[in-house]
């Protein structure tokens, strides 16, 4: 399997594999994969070359039903066999183009990464853009919900969960307490050879396992980091991650969620991310100013920071992102930025004297976040940092989470709310639109979803703690 095969390649590569089925993968506007199959013999040079039509209606944030033909174009370079499928299938992720000519839809969130990336290459800026997001996930056995017109639960439970230590039957201890789940060892930490398991499948599909480890929240929180890569092959990438690390579970009899904060006090789920920029083979974030970063650096940080509470609204696209999103634990909400520390929403890791090392780390991203959106955008955003001379100001090398209520008053905060980081997006997000990278259309059916499908049903509906609080006023 090559990373840059072509079609011929990718045809070979699905009949020296024993091929049956050929799978189309595709993302939706809010980040799901989508996916139908066809028999091998569909798969000749005309699938590569004028694509397969289906019907978009149905697909989140997509065309309504009055104009709903779609045509998925498989990229043959991102040929895989599917490790889950029983009858040998050779899967592709496929880009989304119009029928009338074959051109990119612009609701199609890769399509919006290839175009952010030719935005960058055009700028003359920088002709390549690493990124190494790491998403935290939680392992659970079981999970129960339910919402009707006069009731409302949900209910998790993991062996390893805190709760189970006076769980009756066989009960041999050994669960993490509460933001205790950090490093330990077996038998301690109950997921290890889980994750280990996961590390293989991710290892066969081509990524680059770097650790694995319990992290710090108790019931079955984990963290597999993998090799940062080029924009669209990491988007690539943490599509099969997701879908891999979802499918070991469930095999095992586990479930995984990506959910930000699906447990009340204790730590939630984020995805820092990692960036850099580089030119002709030279890392453009490496430098002799602050913490061994390029000017070209901080403009990029600049433009982050500048425009975070706006693309809170892509990288944060959950109501349950910002449950995560509070004081008192590790999720950054003060917009600084800072050498090593932790605590500042852009952290800028010690990579030693390592020039080809040289990044930041954004650690307010989630991973609900659709990868390629928040790549886009992330992207756009530190453009616009350069372009302007948008200099961050100061660096905050200090523990910001034990700051004085007057100090941290100083520090801009990001969005309490999507909704309020939606407002930003929807009156402070002309930058992504630089370039046609994001549409208006897009962004407003974004926006219109989020509120009209997640914001107003939950406001709308009564939460059992609300019965604790208010039910004998």
């Amino acid at each position: 399997m090559s990373d840059r095969m072509n079609a011929k390649q990718a045809m070979q590569y699905a009949k020296d594999n024993g091929a049956r089925f050929v799978d189309l993968k595709f993302c939706d506007l809010m980040g799901t994969w989508q996916h139908f199959t066809i028999g091998v013999s569909q798969m000749n040079d005309e699938l590569f070359e004028e694509g397969l039509g289906f019907d978009g209606s149905s697909i989140k944030g997509w065309r309504g039903i009055e104009e709903s033909d779609m045509v998925v174009m498989p990229d043959p370079s991102t040929a895989k066999m599917d490790p889950f499928m029983d009858v040998p299938t050779v899967s592709f992720i496929c880009d989304i183009v119009l029928p009338e000519t074959l051109q990119p839809y612009n609701r199609d969130p890769r399509q919006v990464l290839r175009k952010a990336m030719a935005y960058l290459k055009s700028s003359g800026i920088a002709d390549t853009a690493y990124f190494g997001p790491e998403a935290e996930f939680f392992i659970f056995d079981q999970i129960r919900y339910d919402q009707t017109n006069n009731s409302a639960f949900y209910q998790i439970d993991s062996e390893e969960g805190t709760w189970n230590t006076g769980a009756e039957g066989k009960n041999l201890g050994y669960k993490p307490r509460h933001k205790e789940g950090y490093f330990p060892v077996l038998p301690v930490d109950s997921l290890h050879n889980l994750r280990a398991e996961m590390c293989m499948e991710l290892e066969k599909a081509g990524m680059i396992v770097e650790r694995q480890h319990h992290e710090v929240a108790t019931a079955g929180q984990a963290e597999i980091n993998i090799r940062y890569d080029e924009a669209i092959a990491m988007g690539d990438k943490m599509m099969w991650f997701k879908y891999i690390i979802r499918n070991v579970a469930q095999r095992n009899n586990k479930t995984v969620t990506f959910m930000p904060k699906p447990l009340f006090g204790d730590n939630g789920s984020g995805m820092h991310i990692h960036m850099s920029l580089w030119k002709d083979g030279k890392n453009l974030f490496a430098g002799n100013k602050y913490a061994g970063l390029s000017e070209t650096a901080l403009y990029f940080i600049g433009g982050i920071l500048k425009h975070a509470p706006a693309l809170c609204g892509i990288i944060n696209p959950t109501t349950n992102s910002y449950k995560r999103l509070v004081p008192g634990y590790e999720a950054p909400i003060k917009l600084a930025y800072s050498f090593k520390n932790r605590s500042a929403a852009i952290r800028i890791p010690n990579t030693g004297a390592s020039q080809a090392a040289k990044r930041i780390e954004f650690r307010t991203p989630d991973p609900s976040a659709n990868i390629y959106l928040a790549q886009a955008a992330l992207l756009m955003a530190g453009l616009d940092g350069i372009t302007n001379k948008i200099h961050p100001g100061d660096p905050l090398d200090k523990d910001i989470y034990g700051l004085s209520p007057e100090e941290a008053a100083k520090v801009p905060s990001i969005p309490g709310t999507l909704e309020e980081a939606l407002m930003f997006l929807k009156t402070k997000g002309d930058f992504l639109k630089r370039g046609d990278v994001f549409t208006t259309e897009l962004l407003d059916t974004w926006i219109d979803w989020k509120i009209t499908k997640e914001i107003r049903p939950i406001q709308q509906r009564p939460v059992p703690y609300e019965f604790y609080l208010y039910y004998d006023l």
